[in-house]
């Protein structure tokens, strides 16, 4: 009878054990939960729309503190109600972007809930097509990735693992000057000069590299969170670099570390593919990836305010045959106001004059 009763009790023991854990846990302080709801609700939004937030709090035990709501980190309501709605919330940011709950109980128990949305330009930007005005020899065998026009000379970094280089050239004939080839395990990519430098990124390994203008000797190296480097440029402050996506990141030239991001969009779409970038009289112009197009990125908004199309621009100095890539690389002479565009591959670098249609 005692070898058929124990079972029983153990059985029994673990039940009333269990359900005691259950409900002590039950017990413990809950962390309130709220959610967001954007009206009016759409895939896409327009830069200067204005919307409604309303934001919904749920508590399972205690009192509600306070709720803050955020848009890209600046508060815009706070309440101490459990339901609430912001009303006209101005979207004056491109791109993903944030809106962020904080929510507080009296026992300090927090929790935080974000909605991401899309913000589109409010700007259709104006189509232009170019003039050649000029043109030059260039190196067939350059993968160009970067280019700069400073002091008279033009500066190339190229890509292509085994063949990526640095070199000052003579403009009028496209023969080198000066060549520092890079290691075979780099990919070579985007350049700028700034301080009597040249800064040149690589493409997937996260690493940048300083070179002395005269001498074209490495002076120093620096790493980046971008998972890819592609595009660099600077504003005579700070180094601007893409990384592939519809981000451009501005970095101090002096410890690497993030300045700022700005997210680059049309009426259309965010504009990813971002490639080589040109910094003139305030604004930047980027090649975009796999396309005959540049852009023209106002520098304070993101907004893309000129697309040009440069189709065509090889053709007449293509040979069949010959191997070819895509549009890529734009330098700028300040000093005589002449833009220079050329490609990867290409047998020539033009000076053009941008027009409208």
């Amino acid at each position: 009878m005692r070898q058929k009763l124990f079972p029983v009790l153990l059985m029994i023991t673990m039940f009333v054990t269990i359900f005691s854990c259950s409900s002590k846990s039950d017990k413990r302080p809950r962390k309130p939960v709220s959610s967001i709801a954007v009206q009016p609700e759409r895939q896409q939004y327009v830069w200067g729309e204005k919307v409604s937030v309303g934001v919904s709090t749920k508590l399972r035990d205690g009192e509600l503190k306070s709720v803050k709501l955020y848009f890209e980190n600046n508060l815009i309501e706070e309440s101490k109600e459990l339901d609430f709605t912001a009303k006209s919330v101005e979207l004056k940011t491109l791109g993903n972007v944030n809106l962020n709950v904080h929510t507080e109980k009296t026992d300090e128990l927090e929790n935080t809930r974000s909605k991401t949305i899309t913000v589109l330009s409010d700007v259709k930007p104006a189509q232009f097509s170019y003039q050649v005005l000029n043109n030059y020899p260039h190196l067939t065998t350059s993968y160009t990735q970067g280019l700069e026009y400073y002091n008279g000379y033009l500066y190339e970094g190229t890509g292509e693992r085994g063949h990526s280089k640095l070199m000052k050239i003579d403009i009028t004939t496209g023969k080198p000057l000066q060549v520092f080839e890079m290691e075979d395990k780099y990919f070579g990519e985007g350049i700028t000069i700034l301080n009597n430098k040249i800064y040149q990124l690589t493409y997937k390994a996260q690493k940048g590299f300083v070179y002395d203008l005269e001498t074209l000797a490495v002076i120093d190296s620096f790493t980046y969170t971008s998972q890819e480097g592609w595009g660099l440029t600077n504003d005579g402050e700070n180094l601007i670099m893409s990384d592939g996506t519809h981000v451009l990141t501005w970095l101090n030239p002096e410890d690497f570390s993030v300045v700022k991001k700005l997210q680059v969009a049309d009426d259309r779409v965010l504009m990813n593919n971002l490639n080589e970038l040109e910094y003139v009289n305030g604004f930047i112009y980027a090649n975009i990836y796999t396309s005959n197009y540049l852009v023209k990125i106002d520098v304070s908004t993101g907004k893309v305010l000129e697309e040009i199309n440069m189709a065509g621009i090889i053709d007449l100095y293509h040979k069949q045959g010959e191997r070819i890539d895509y549009l890529n690389g734009i330098a700028y002479d300040a000093e005589n106001d002449r833009m220079f565009v050329t490609g990867k591959l290409y047998s020539r670098l033009f000076q053009v004059k941008f027009i409208s249609k």
